[in-house]
Formats: C-alpha cells, sequence, structure tokens
C-alpha cells in the first residue's frame, strides 16, 4: 500500500495482444485482446470480388416456318444478325434459293442445320425386272406342282406370267373340260385335222402346226404333255382371241 498523502501513478504497460480466460465454472474460453496501443484498429477483411460468370451461348433450337414467314422476319424474331446467317445455317435444307422457304420447312436457329439424308437410290427399270425375274425363279425352284389337272392348270399359270401370256384358271379349266373333260391323252381321229394328218391332241386339242407355232420356251416338246399343251394353247389363243377366258367353243 502506498503512503499515505502520497500519489503514485501507475505506470502504464503497453498490452498489445493477451488473453482473459472467462471461466464457466471449469472450462475456459479464451480471447485474444487487442491493446490500447496498437497501431490502429484492424481492419475488416476486404468481401471477395465477384466474378461475372462467363457467357453461356444459348443451345441451338428448331424452328418450323409458317404462312408468311421470310428469312428476315425469322432473324429479326429470333436477334440474329441478319438473314444471311440464318440462311447460311441451314443453306443445306433451304437450297440455293433463300427465298423459296415453305410453311412446314424446320429450320436451326443458332447453329448449322444438317444436310437432310439422301433417299435411297431408286432402282432402273432394267434392275426391277432383273430382281422379279429372280423371283419368280426362286419362287419356281420352291413350288411344287400336283400331277393332276389342278396341278398342271396352275404350273402352266405360273410359266405364263413368266412369259407375258394372259388367262385365269377359270378360262383354262372350261375350256379342258369341253376339248378334252380332262384327260391329258385325248386324240380326235375324226375332223378335218385328223383327215389332214394332224389330228387335235392333249387337254386343250391342239394340232402339230399350231403346237410348234406357239409353244413356250421351258416347256417340253411333247404335244401331250399337259402343261406344254396348256401353254401353247393359251399363248396360240392370246394371239388370235386376246385371252384363253375369251374362247367359249370351237378355236
Amino acid at each position: 500500500m502506498p503512503s499515505k498523502g502520497k500519489h503514485r501513478r501507475t505506470k502504464a504497460r503497453s498490452i498489445t495482444r493477451g488473453f482473459i480466460a472467462v471461466g464457466t465454472g471449469g472450462a475456459a474460453l479464451v480471447l485474444p485482446l487487442m491493446g490500447a496501443t496498437t497501431a490502429g484498429a484492424a481492419q475488416p477483411a476486404a468481401a471477395p470480388t465477384a466474378v461475372a460468370p462467363a457467357a453461356v451461348k444459348a443451345a441451338p433450337k428448331t424452328y418450323s416456318v409458317v404462312a408468311g414467314d421470310s428469312l428476315s422476319k425469322i432473324a429479326a424474331a429470333h436477334s440474329l444478325s441478319g438473314w444471311k446467317e440464318l440462311y447460311e445455317d441451314n443453306r443445306a435444307v433451304i437450297g440455293d434459293k433463300p427465298s423459296l422457304i415453305h410453311p412446314g420447312l424446320k429450320l436451326t436457329i443458332g447453329a448449322k442445320a444438317k444436310a437432310p439424308a439422301k433417299p435411297a437410290a431408286k432402282a432402273t427399270p432394267a434392275a426391277d425386272r432383273a430382281d422379279r425375274s429372280q423371283t419368280r425363279a426362286a419362287v419356281a425352284k420352291t413350288t411344287t406342282y400336283t400331277n393332276d389337272l389342278d396341278g398342271w392348270i396352275k404350273e402352266s399359270l405360273a410359266i405364263m406370267a413368266k412369259h407375258g401370256i394372259p388367262g385365269t384358271y377359270e378360262g383354262i379349266h372350261r375350256n379342258i373340260m369341253r376339248e378334252s373333260s380332262g384327260n391329258p391323252r385325248a386324240i380326235n381321229n375324226w375332223d378335218s385335222n385328223a383327215v389332214a394328218g394332224t389330228p387335235s391332241k392333249g387337254l386343250l386339242q391342239v394340232i402339230a402346226p399350231t403346237f410348234a407355232a406357239y409353244h413356250v420356251p421351258g416347256t417340253s416338246m411333247d404335244s401331250y404333255d399337259p402343261v406344254a399343251n396348256i401353254t401353247a394353247a393359251c399363248n396360240y389363243a392370246a394371239d388370235r382371241y386376246g385371252s384363253i377366258d375369251n374362247v367359249n367353243g370351237p378355236y
């Protein structure tokens, strides 16, 4: 304790940094203190400078042309630099004439449009005929016919179709039943043809000269052969009457 009547000035202490412990019964929280003689109060940390995000380019989109549209009108509506930019991006779908756009045409806004896929090359008539011939040949190889009147007529019709000879199942069957009753070995030995030495033979009663003249390649040279007889007779009927279907009596 100082002597009475004297006052001793307490020497000021420079406290630059210290700690005060505040007790709460056991645990102590230690806090830093800034001294009174510090050069100045600490400046708050500067807020981080916001960095502007990089400009994001708008995603391309598709526009469908409507009636009354023009490239200039569409470009203005989508804030493009002009119709030429829109045209260059879509030249592949517009073509060489930018003024000829039509309703329903799809334009790409903001990117180059992809060229439309080219349609598959169309087969030439010759190639198409060759394909059909190959198909018919494949069918002919795999198709079997019964050895009876029904099978003979169907096989003849297939050969006739290959050679462009007209005729139907009904027309052939009707004339066979009148001429031979369906007997492939039928022969006429009494009419004028027989007297002349060329009797009518087979399902459709064809004489030898007619059979030879109208024989269809790929069939038998035997006029008694049912398929050869039918196709030769139908070939003759097509030449003279337009079709075996038009024959309703002796021919």
